[in-house]
């Protein structure tokens, strides 16, 4: 298995828009694998909006990927969302990545904007039908619960033929849907044990739909740190940890030193997870781009060796 390491970005963590100009041309010009961005719409912290700043960074670049993690599918459009992704992926000459999953039920969008949370497993499972079915230049008609269209078309159609759709999430319900349609899985919070359980559950339902999904097409993300785990920032990423669910162990989403950072990613591996979305913590503009170099000059190697 090829081991791809990315980065992501959850909260914007700049204060100078420069400082993210820079950054993503570090990780152009570093070898980093590919660029994702988390999907928040409603949130009182500085977060970027997915698709949008996939645009921009298709702009911005000529080698790397990059993609969203996860789009929730059930709170946008999916007419919108398959043009948006078409558009991008052939402006960028076939370098987008496109993550979806449903959205968790405590996400303060659904109250925000008077969405039910109940059906929207199967409001997301038509619009993964939709969008893919555009995607290959057909003419969708469908009369679904949730979504009713007639003739509808788009162009161009996306370069990557097919593009790419990844699938979020460990339930039962997110495994068939990745078996059903999805040419990648990636994981949420689950540790690299259940990361392995949840790829082992797709390849048994895969043997149901008959499709196939390459072995190296599953990816997980976590958090890192060059410093100490008692400094503030560490100590505050916790914190959310704890708050995002109380009831689990997530220390496993935060690697502090690159030995540690190895030693977590050749967990996964173990499980056959091999793709990666590293979450650099810094309080600073210049710390977040110093946290970014240190991966490049003291991870990306070992990583490309461990996989030799």
């Amino acid at each position: 298995m090829a081991i791809g390491v990315g980065l992501g970005m959850a909260r914007f963590p700049f204060e100078r828009v420069d400082s993210f100009w820079e950054w993503v041309l570090l990780c152009e010009d570093g070898g980093v694998d590919s660029l994702w961005q988390t999907d928040r719409l409603i949130s009182d912290e500085p977060f970027l909006e997915c698709m949008s700043a996939l645009a921009a960074i298709a702009g911005a670049t000529k080698r790397i990927k990059f993609g969203m993690n996860v789009a929730s599918a059930a709170l946008r459009d999916p007419l919108v969302l398959a043009k948006q992704c078409a558009t991008i992926d052939y402006l960028s000459n076939g370098r987008l990545l496109p993550a979806f999953g449903i959205g968790t039920v405590r996400a303060p969008e659904w109250k925000a904007t008077g969405r039910e949370t109940k059906g929207r497993g199967k409001r997301t499972d038509e619009a993964l039908e939709i969008i893919s079915r555009l995607w290959q230049g057909e003419s969708v008609t469908l009369k679904g619960e949730y979504y009713q269209y007639k003739d509808a078309v788009i162009s161009p159609i996306p370069k990557q033929q097919p593009l790419p759709l990844w699938v979020g999430g460990s339930s039962d319900a997110a495994v068939a849907r990745t078996a059903r349609v999805g040419t990648g899985w990636q994981a949420g919070l689950e540790s690299p044990k259940r990361a392995g359980m949840a790829k082992k559950a797709i390849i048994e339902a895969l043997k149901q739909t008959g499709r196939t999904i390459d072995d190296d097409h599953y990816g997980t993300g976590f958090f890192y740190y060059f410093g100490s785990r008692d400094d503030d920032v560490c100590q505050r990423e916790m914190a959310r940890f704890a708050k995002l669910a109380p009831d689990s162990n997530l220390t496993h989403l935060l690697a502090v030193g690159a030995d540690e950072l190895l030693e977590q990613i050749s967990k996964y591996v173990d499980q056959g997870i091999p793709k990666f979305i590293l979450r650099p913590l810094g309080n600073s503009d210049a710390e977040v781009l110093r946290q970014t170099r240190q991966l490049i000059d003291h991870v990306l190697p070992r990583a490309e060796q461990m996989h030799s």
